[in-house]
Formats: C-alpha cells, sequence, structure tokens
C-alpha cells in the first residue's frame, strides 16, 4: 500500500503569469495523500491563474508543475456547475456522470461497479439521503454535497476544487471543509481548495498556499506559520484558529 505521504503533486520554482510576465515569485508547493491543501488571496492575486497552470491550461513561464507520477487520477471541481433548471435530473445521476468514459453513455444500464462506487461516494459526502432528489430542489449546501460525491465517486488520487463553498453560509462553510479534510483522510486522496473562505478552511488545512500579487508574495507552508505574515494578518485580520494539520 502506497504511504499516505506519497508525494502527488509538485510546484518547483513554478513562475505564473501571462505572455512574458510574471505575476508572482517562484512558488514551491509539495501535494501529498491524505493531505488538504488551501490556496488563498484576494481577488486579482493570482489564485486562477496557479489553478490553471495546474490543471495544463496555462503553460508555466519557468520552473515545473507536474503530477508525480503519470497514471495518476485527477478530479476537477469548478467553482459553479451550469444546469438547466428545467432539466430533471436527480442527484444520483449528476454524481454517476462521473463514472462515464469512453462510449459508456451509450450504455442502456449502469454497470453494478458504477452504482457501489456511486452510493460509496454519496454515503461519504453525507449526500445519500438526497440520492433521488431532483438537483434543482436541492439548497446550495446541499448540492455542494453531491458535488464532493461526484468527485469521490470519480475515484481520483488528487481532486481541485474552485470555491466549493462560495454560495454557502459561514455554518455550511465550516462543516464543508471539515468534511473535506476527513475525506482526504479516509479515501487517502489529497484536495486542493482554491477559497476566499480563510476562516473556515483554515482550521483544517494541513497546508496553506498563500498569494499576493499586490505585495510579491507566494507563501506555502503550515497555517499556522502562514497565517502569522504581517501581509495575512493585515489584509484578513487576526488568524484564525488552526488544528492539527492531517498530511
Amino acid at each position: 500500500m502506497a504511504d499516505r505521504c506519497e508525494l502527488l503533486l509538485s510546484c518547483e520554482q513554478l513562475v505564473i503569469g501571462h505572455g512574458a510576465r510574471a505575476l508572482l515569485p517562484p512558488i514551491e508547493l509539495r501535494v501529498t495523500r491524505g493531505s488538504l491543501v488551501v490556496v488563498v488571496g484576494r481577488n486579482g492575486a493570482g489564485k486562477s491563474t496557479w489553478l490553471r497552470t495546474v490543471l495544463g491550461l496555462l503553460p508555466p513561464l519557468a520552473g515545473r508543475c507536474a503530477l508525480a507520477h503519470p497514471q495518476l487520477k485527477l478530479a476537477y471541481v469548478p467553482q459553479a456547475i451550469q444546469l438547466d433548471p428545467a432539466l430533471p435530473v436527480r442527484a444520483r445521476e449528476v454524481v454517476m456522470w462521473s463514472r462515464l468514459r469512453g462510449l459508456d453513455f451509450l450504455r442502456p444500464w449502469a454497470r453494478a461497479s458504477d452504482v457501489r462506487a456511486c452510493e460509496a461516494a454519496l454515503a461519504a459526502a453525507g449526500a445519500l439521503e438526497l440520492a433521488d432528489q431532483p438537483l434543482r430542489d436541492l439548497s446550495e449546501g446541499q448540492k455542494q454535497r453531491v458535488y464532493f460525491a461526484r468527485m469521490l465517486a470519480a475515484e481520483a488520487d488528487l481532486a481541485l476544487l474552485d470555491e466549493p463553498t462560495a454560495a454557502m453560509d459561514a455554518v455550511a462553510q465550516r462543516d464543508a471543509f471539515a468534511r473535506l479534510a476527513a475525506l482526504a483522510r479516509e479515501r487517502r486522496m489529497a484536495i486542493v481548495v482554491v477559497t476566499h473562505a480563510l476562516d473556515a478552511a483554515a482550521r483544517h488545512a494541513s497546508q496553506l498556499l498563500f498569494l499576493d500579487r499586490e505585495h510579491g508574495l507566494a507563501l506555502s507552508g503550515a497555517p499556522s506559520e502562514v497565517l502569522a505574515h504581517p501581509v495575512l494578518v493585515a489584509q484578513y485580520g487576526q488568524a484564525p484558529a488552526t488544528e492539527r494539520a492531517h498530511g
């Protein structure tokens, strides 16, 4: 069995930007199995450019960003999943979509292995009771649990989530990050979250990556260390409480 601290993604002297213009200093980050890595920064700080570079949509200006092994499975959950509100799709079907590969969409029925994976994912994400409800009838917090289940059903080693709690209130945000940290540990995967919800995220993060284009900062490390930086404190106020890192 692979070591829980197995390296999955590394950014080594990674310089991101558009054209030939660098946005930030070189970024160093190592994402390991079982960890919840949180990327924070104000609007325009470089978070989206970093995420697009990791996804391979933008080339790095220098350095490298790479999966540790080519066979690792990657999942991406965008900030908003747009579905026609008139579409009568159930939560279970949204999760099942993550299992479709190649010509599977031509099958008139789901494979037993796909059904089992989806049921397990719904249960792990706390969304099993939502499985047969129309997605359009769910609250934003309930929808996000379904999207977490969709991510889990893909059986990825590494998941990248863009602002997954943007539509949630403070209590739902805290619950969501607690659930993500637990899922990373229990499913032995790594989860990387880009977010503005620092207070909710920092308590459960294994690592923080703080990006600040204005001050030329790209800081990564244990939450207690990154949260103490004067620029972050000036922007967000008193550093949030943190729990023991799980990574």
